[in-house]
């Protein structure tokens, strides 16, 4: 008995009888090489137009033939030879000097476009060494250059207020310019005020002129009102503080200013320069020394 004639032999056929004469499965031979059995199903049955091209199919066989352990050669002489790729025109052959083409230019890098971006960071940069290296006489020259003495002086506008005056007030103006009289006190260091009566006893002009504080006139805290009293020999901050928590007094207390304070108890009193102040409680003196720390006394007065 004779074998059917199976006809010419493809390079499909000669993959698939070498894989099946080793009794390995199509799926097996797939995963071994990590492609898939719907490829390899198109090379053994010589379907080529379903896989990308005649590059790939070559590639294809010649793993085949590798994992199978058989010769490529006869396999890959029956596959359709592989695209060549032409050279460029004028390119020339295999032994023509290699001439370098000019690159290409992408419009947003062109030489017109990127000069001035160079010229201006080199002259921010010729600018900041200028600053940089300036010398310190310029800096002073123009730290002094300012507004000159005559844009600097300040301007006072006196200009009389009208204000409603009550008739007390008005009919003790005259005491009081008499009493100021009386004391010698010089108009530019004490408050002069003037009460001219216009349209009625009920209107007067009040000009008000803000000179030093007044000379002492005794020398104790309780020389003012207030159930706290104190008088400070330096300059000294002091905060007085209520029960509610309100502040009283939060300042500098100036030398010689006596300041009186009421307020709801317990006080509770920060004197930033104990030993220059005397402090007064109800009419008695506080001894501030043992409540002090520092040179800093608190204190609460019930």
């Amino acid at each position: 008995m004779t074998e059917p004639h199976l006809g010419p032999a493809t390079a499909g056929g000669m993959l698939r009888a070498a894989r099946e004469r080793q009794g390995l499965h199509i799926a097996a031979l797939a995963a071994a090489i990590k492609v898939t059995p719907r490829k390899l199903d198109a090379l053994e049955n010589d379907r080529h137009e379903e896989l990308p091209d005649a590059t790939f199919v070559r590639a294809l066989a010649q793993t085949v033939c590798r994992t199978l352990k058989i010769d490529a050669k006869p396999v890959l002489d029956l596959l359709p030879p592989a695209p060549t790729v032409a050279l460029a025109p004028g390119s020339g052959g295999l032994g023509t000097p290699f001439r370098e083409r000019p690159g290409r230019i992408e419009p947003g890098l062109s030489p017109s476009n990127v000069r001035p971006l160079v010229w201006a960071a080199a002259g921010l940069v010729l600018l900041a060494l200028a600053v940089y290296f300036a010398p310190a006489s310029w800096w002073t020259v123009f730290s002094r250059a300012g507004p000159t003495a005559a844009d600097t002086t300040p301007v006072t506008f006196t200009a009389p207020v009208p204000v409603a005056v009550p008739a007390a007030v008005e009919a003790a103006a005259p005491a009081a310019s008499a009493s100021i009289a009386e004391a010698g006190t010089a108009p530019d260091t004490a408050a002069a005020m003037s009460l001219q009566p216009q349209g009625g006893p009920s209107q007067a002009m009040v000009e008000t002129v803000f000179s030093a504080p007044p000379a002492e006139a005794s020398s104790g805290p309780a020389a003012v009102a207030g159930i706290l009293q104190l008088r400070c020999a330096e300059e000294t901050w002091v905060e007085v503080r209520d029960a509610r928590g309100q502040a009283l007094l939060s300042r500098n207390v100036q030398p010689g200013e006596r300041v009186g304070l009421d307020g709801a108890l317990p006080l509770r009193v920060t004197i930033g320069n104990a030993a220059a102040t005397e402090l007064a409680f109800r009419g008695q003196a506080v001894n501030l020394a043992s409540r002090t720390r520092d040179n800093v006394a608190r204190l609460e007065l019930p």
